[in-house]
């Protein structure tokens, strides 16, 4: 009897059978890197390989830089002409280069758009929130620049096999609670160490319910508990998203129901309400109509969390025919999303021009923007006292730029709202 996570790593490790707690040697299908780590992790390939080695598997290879893109930054470009030189000499068929059509965006939204992101496989990239993509039924997880370097050039890496904490999440999913908000009361409840090294498994009737992109942003923030991974059995919402992306082989695999796991939570979504992360970490849980007393400076909605089609679609559908009274910024993840902007109407009105009718700031370009802080001219950057609602990861002291700017997380429905009346607002009012 085996969980999801142990049978994908059994399967990757040539074994029957894995435990909790054992290490193992796993073959790697993906590895992801983008501008800020892909730099270091093709220098300890080269030290530890020779300069003239070959990658392990040239279609295993995905770099997307997105972190650090539009700016005047000369370190920055640097980054980016140093992961440019790297995939001419090693003819690496999957690099997403800024300024140019192949250009996509944000790293974890961009990898499944592009039909990387396959049930069963396991994918690992330099940055922690590569858990993203086991809402798609993969075994994903973010690693150093150090063992990065050994994947690049061996396609193996040694994992200690994480235990399951498995959250069962059941009842009707109210149209107010998203995937930001079921998250968010998870790690709220278990703390930012809650699942340290575990996978966070996670099922049910609402799971089930949520859309692909929902369960993205579940899995994104499993990390923000200390989680190895975040998981989520395939279904068929799952098969037709990937099918449409790619034509390559691939084999879901499905975990036992009685296979033993550290500890099971059991929910019923439809207590759930919308909240808030306060500052300063991602645990800090409160209702969003329990902090209404918080008057905001500015909104964000962008990121790999927040910054999907669907994430938009919600802030459209909040801010149509509506003014927002503070700074409202909107950073696209990917292209593609961008083009869902301009595309996508309610009524008779696209996304893009309800953001412009509100009021909102010009939509950036797609990239992590402000997420990470980033050089001084990135865009969304804070660089004071500002209290920003956002809908990204993490709320840490100078995560967005200032250390003296305080951040609370939340949805794309509450963070719209409260663009709207300038405190932290439950969507409820507006929908």
């Amino acid at each position: 009897m085996m969980t999801l996570t142990e049978k994908i790593l059994a399967r990757a490790a040539g074994k029957d059978v894995v435990k909790p707690g054992e290490n193992i040697w796993v073959n790697v299908n993906i590895l992801l890197t983008h501008d800020v780590c892909g730099p270091g992790t093709i220098g300890i390939f080269q030290r530890e390989f020779g300069k003239d080695a070959k990658v392990f598997d040239r279609e295993g290879i995905v770099i997307i830089p997105d972190h650090y893109i539009h700016t005047r930054d000369e370190k920055a470009h640097r980054n980016v002409d140093t992961l440019r030189a790297f995939v001419k000499e090693q003819g690496l068929p999957y690099f997403y280069d800024p300024g140019t059509k192949s250009y996509c965006g944000v790293c974890h939204v961009g990898l499944p758009e592009h039909g990387h992101v396959r049930p069963g496989e396991i994918i690992v990239g330099t940055d922690s929130h590569t858990c993203t993509h086991g809402a798609l039924g993969a075994f994903s997880t973010g690693i150093g620049n150090t063992d990065a370097g050994f994947v690049m050039g061996t396609g193996k890496i040694l994992l200690k096999v994480p235990e399951t904490i498995r959250f069962v999440l059941n009842g009707k999913l109210p149209e107010y609670i998203t995937g930001k908000d079921i998250i968010l009361r998870l790690i709220g409840d278990i703390g930012v160490g809650g699942a340290t090294y575990c996978a966070m498994e996670f099922s049910g009737e609402a799971i089930r319910e949520l859309s692909v992109e929902n369960r993205m942003t579940i899995c994104n923030m499993a990390v923000e508990a200390g989680a190895k991974n975040g998981i989520i059995e395939p279904d068929e919402k799952t098969l037709a998203y990937v099918r449409a992306r790619t034509d390559k082989p691939f084999e879901p695999l499905y975990g036992d129901p009685d296979a033993p796991v550290r500890q099971t939570l059991t929910y019923d979504v439809s207590t759930f309400v919308p909240c808030v992360a306060c500052p300063h970490t991602p645990d800090r849980y409160a209702p969003a109509a329990e902090k209404s007393d918080v008057k905001l400076d500015r909104a964000y909605i962008g990121s790999c969390t927040g910054g999907k089609i669907e994430d938009f679609e919600m802030a459209a559908r909040i801010l149509n025919g509506r003014k927002v009274s503070i700074d409202t910024f909107l950073v696209p993840a990917t292209g593609m999303v961008a083009e869902a902007l301009r595309t996508r109407k309610i009524g008779d009105k696209t996304w893009l021009q309800i953001f412009i009718d509100a009021g909102c700031l010009p939509v950036a370009a797609p990239s992590c923007a402000a997420c990470l802080g980033g050089p001084v001219d990135t865009f969304g950057r804070t660089h004071g006292n500002e209290v920003v609602i956002s809908t990204t990861n993490r709320n840490f002291i100078g995560r967005m730029g200032s250390k003296t700017a305080p951040i609370y997380l939340a949805s794309p429905f509450t963070a719209a709202a409260s663009a709207i009346t300038g405190r932290i607002t439950d969507p409820r009012e507006f929908l």
